[in-house]
């Protein structure tokens, strides 16, 4: 014998569940690209072509641009969104939440065609975290910056490390290798962290200060860098 239906609570629960509101497009859409950011931080941290540990250890601050539009009309540019975390209490703490970003610029030369491409850019010192927390700013001409090397180990890398503020790293059809990307600009993406955070963020309260939770589209991106790289190496 069936039980009977308890209409009041069934509608109870039918109006509660109405009233939860549904993530909008755009939250959607940034949880996508933290995603995207995790999967290709993932596969770029393993194989034999790959950023070294090591150097993972050392960096304040992960950037990672996946997809992004490489486009050449005449002369050539590049154009994509992504996400930078960095690690708390002036380097020493765990990875915080993220400050999404922007990254465009052209490149001379005449080209011809188009493709996307993978970033990744490890912030190596307090320098290269200052310029996180403007606005813009522009690789080469402000922050310096230098293809990283690749492989199981950095260590080839010393004066490279050195004078360097960012290494940045290049993954196209399937080739990756480090890449200096000098004269691009990257920018806050301030709609895009509205959307995640609900608010306008603070750029310095958030990466520094972990005035922020992590948002629960980001978890799987943080997650990994605590993994990969759980503590701040700073042996030189």
């Amino acid at each position: 014998m069936s039980r009977p239906v308890n209409r009041p609570f069934a509608v109870s629960l039918l109006l509660a569940a109405l009233l939860v509101p549904a993530p909008s497009s755009a939250q959607v859409k940034e949880k996508k690209r933290l995603e995207a950011c995790r999967e290709v931080l993932e596969e770029l941290l393993g194989g034999e072509e790959r950023i070294p540990r090591d150097l993972l250890d050392k960096a304040e601050c992960v950037a990672v641009i996946p997809s992004a539009k490489k486009f050449a009309l005449g002369f050539g540019g590049r154009w994509g969104k992504g996400a930078v975390v960095c690690r708390g209490q002036g380097g020493s703490g765990a990875w915080g939440p993220p400050l999404l970003i922007s990254i465009g610029g052209g490149s001379l030369g005449l080209q011809i065609g188009g493709q996307e491409a993978d970033y990744v850019f490890l912030v190596m010192n307090p320098k290269g975290i200052d310029y996180l927390m403007r606005s813009q700013f522009s690789l080469g001409a402000d922050a310096a910056v230098a293809a990283g090397p690749v492989g199981r180990t950095g260590s080839a890398a010393t004066d490279l490390r050195l004078r360097a503020e960012i290494l940045s790293y290049s993954r196209t059809r399937g080739l990756f290798a480090g890449l200096s990307l000098e004269g691009s600009v990257v920018r806050q993406d301030q709609d895009g962290n509205e959307n995640v955070y609900g608010e306008r963020i603070d750029a310095k309260r958030l990466l520094l200060d972990g005035a922020y939770p992590v948002p629960a589209a980001a978890r799987g991106f943080v997650d990994l860098l605590a993994t990969s790289s759980p503590r701040h190496s700073t042996e030189k």
